[in-house]
């Protein structure tokens, strides 16, 4: 058995009125991949923060050993001297800056007169990328030029160039390819083998199956039996623990009826802003009704979300084509025009695109619906009415907050995402799009997220859902269209839709035309 290199005792961690941390016990091997599972606000960020000296000693109680003696980070950086190392799920690289400048932040290899040593510079950044057998990079290139999977590698060749031997992956695929991801994998087996301890956070149960050695479980604050090899535990008996319950149904069973067509999209197309006479969306046509659940799906840089951001009014100047609601054509100029005829957006990222992030819920719940919490007619905020509004859908998305004043950055990302649910929600949409929905968020969260839009439906409402995870599309939708290359190329019902079928279209191995 291999040697025990960090291990956690007793982490108790509070913060005003709510106890994130309460006697958590954890440990992790070298060579080994240990997954750390639980619902969002489990406490999963918390633990690795006070491990990564985010939170300093003594603001939790409970002690932190790095093979076996103690330690007490005041800061990240003591935390990265002692050999750990954190991977976020939003990458933290320069993006104008060039892989080995990336590598090397603020240790940049030196000459004699204190000038930087750019060819040492490069060259070692090369070795870092050589021994992880990184291909497809080099250490010359602009980071805003590569893709993202290969940006996870630089931070993770970033964490190696400084002697990090525990690594933390925090949700390392959330925005990865299928062929990214298993770059990945190959990269942590090969970390693996050479004896590094790593740390997998993840909602995504079928990666978990395929790269961890061990599991361990949070759920609210607590560690939640003991950590326990993969191979001895089954996925269902993952989730009882992350959510305290059986999930028998990741997709609710519904007898809704499709009513009358609401959304008619005809000829649609979003010019390519840095490709003259080139097109992100081509002749996109389809409709949607009350009722359904509309699947829309395709490789990263498909057009998926280009199409539905258009359609919300993000970019009037470069879209042409024609939009109808209820047979109607409407003239979406903006969002403001797309939220007064009946449209809500769900955006992929919540934090740059959704939430007001240094705001309090009652803000964010209610900021698309105004007048609704306003008294007129000088329009001035209700705000009893608002406090109302926010905590009846605090109480009925089950956030997890101090209370409705609370400030949403402080919010895990799983009651982030209900906090944008809730705003779309108050608006009362009639065409509810919906972009990933549920992409870095638990297990438990996800389910509550398919009921509500399952029971938004069978009131209804149209949907359309763009998601990644094919299962996700495949379980919710009535009807699903493929993108591939900016082009609407298949439609399925459910009935007669497979995972097969539609990665044969997306890939383009079908052809290009529907």
């Amino acid at each position: 058995m291999s040697e025990i290199v960090l291990k956690m005792e007793h982490i108790v961690k509070e913060f005003p009125g709510v106890r994130a941390l309460d006697d958590v016990n954890f440990e992790a091997r070298s060579g080994e991949v240990l997954a750390l599972m639980g619902e969002n606000g489990a406490g999963k960020s918390t633990l690795m923060k006070v491990l990564g000296g985010v939170w300093p000693y003594p603001t939790y109680h409970g002690d932190i050993f790095i093979r076996g003696e103690r330690q007490r980070f005041q800061s990240p950086r003591q935390a990265m001297d002692a050999g750990i190392a954190i991977i976020h799920q939003e990458l933290n690289l320069i993006a104008e800056l060039t892989v080995a400048e990336n590598i090397f932040l603020d240790r940049h290899p030196t000459n004699a007169i204190g000038a930087i040593d750019w060819r040492r510079l490069n060259r070692d950044a090369g070795v870092l990328l050589d021994d992880l057998g990184i291909a497809g990079i080099k250490p010359t290139d602009q980071v805003k030029y590569i893709a993202v999977g290969k940006q996870q590698m630089v931070e993770i060749a970033k964490a190696l160039s400084k002697r990090a031997n525990i690594l933390i992956l925090d949700e390392p695929t959330s925005a990865l390819t299928d062929k990214e991801v298993a770059e990945l994998f190959r990269v942590i087996r090969k970390l693996r083998e050479s004896g590094v301890c790593m740390c997998y956070i993840s909602h995504k149960m079928e990666e978990i199956a395929a790269i961890a050695d061990r599991v361990v479980v949070l759920r609210d604050g607590r560690t939640i039996g003991e950590t326990t090899a993969i191979s001895d535990i089954t996925l269902d008996q993952i989730i009882a623990r992350m959510v305290g319950r059986e999930l028998k149904e990741m997709y609710p069973e519904s007898a809704r009826q499709r009513g009358e067509r609401i959304l008619e999209v005809r000829n649609f197309s979003v010019d390519h802003p840095a490709l003259p006479g080139e097109y992100k969306v081509r002749d996109a046509s389809f409709s949607a009704y009350r009722g359904e659940i509309l699947g829309l799906c395709g490789l990263m840089g498909a057009g998926r979300t280009t199409l539905v951001s258009a359609i919300f009014g993000a970019y009037p100047q470069a879209t042409h084509g024609e939009v109808l609601i209820e047979g109607k054509k409407a003239d979406i100029r903006s969002p403001a025009n797309a939220i007064e005829r009946g449209i809500a957006l769900l955006t992929e990222d919540r934090k740059a695109l959704g939430l007001f992030l240094n705001q309090p819920i009652t803000f964010n719940t209610t900021i698309s619906s105004l007048q609704a919490i306003s008294s007129p007619p000088i329009g001035i905020i209700d705000t009893a009415r608002e406090r109302s509004v926010t905590e009846n859908y605090i109480a009925q998305l089950h956030v997890k907050a101090s209370g409705a004043d609370a400030i949403v950055e402080t919010l895990s990302g799983g009651n982030q995402q209900k906090i944008l649910l809730a705003r779309w929600l108050n608006a009362n949409p009639n065409i509810f799009i919906l972009d990933e929905p549920t992409r870095g968020i638990d297990i438990g969260a996800k389910v509550e997220i398919h009921k509500l839009l399952n029971r938004l439906a069978s009131q209804g409402v149209a949907i359309i859902v763009i998601s990644s995870e094919l299962e996700e599309v495949l379980g919710l939708s009535d009807r699903i269209l493929v993108m591939h290359e900016g082009r609407i190329v298949s439609e399925f019902t459910q009935a007669n839709a497979s995972r097969e079928a539609i990665m044969e279209w997306a890939t383009g191995a079908r052809g290009a035309e529907k």
